[in-house]
């Protein structure tokens, strides 16, 4: 029942906001916001951040771009998770906040349930 962020943006804002030289307002307009300092490439460059999470059966899962993040306020996306029924027509009220809130990106989303073993 708690939306909790598990990886963070590795943009040259979100650096700034971490070292304290940009607040989060600050960030939101900035217009290199979206500026990647990490990213992973063909070239093999950057490491993926990983980590692992127990579960239990019910936990859902949001994988998405910053389409959805800048455009959807956590107790949105949150409404949206659940609302009740299947990963696919999450993704499609998480697809359509977005655009409806003046997404002016590409909104990717992926949904998924843990299930009972």
């Amino acid at each position: 029942g708690v939306l909790s962020r598990l990886t963070a943006d590795h943009t040259w804002v979100q650096a700034m906001v971490d070292e304290g030289r940009m607040s989060p307002t600050e960030a939101d307009a900035h217009p290199q916001r979206a500026l990647l300092i990490r990213a992973l490439t063909s070239g093999g460059g950057a490491r993926p951040d990983l980590s692992v999470h127990d579960v239990v059966p019910g936990d859902r899962y949001l994988l998405c771009s910053d389409g959805l993040t800048t455009t959807a306020s956590n107790a949105a996306i949150a409404a949206a998770l659940t609302e009740g029924g299947s990963p696919d027509e999450s993704v499609d009220r998480l697809i359509a906040l977005a655009y409806d809130a003046g997404a002016p990106d590409n909104v990717a989303c992926v949904v998924a349930d843990v299930a009972a073993p």
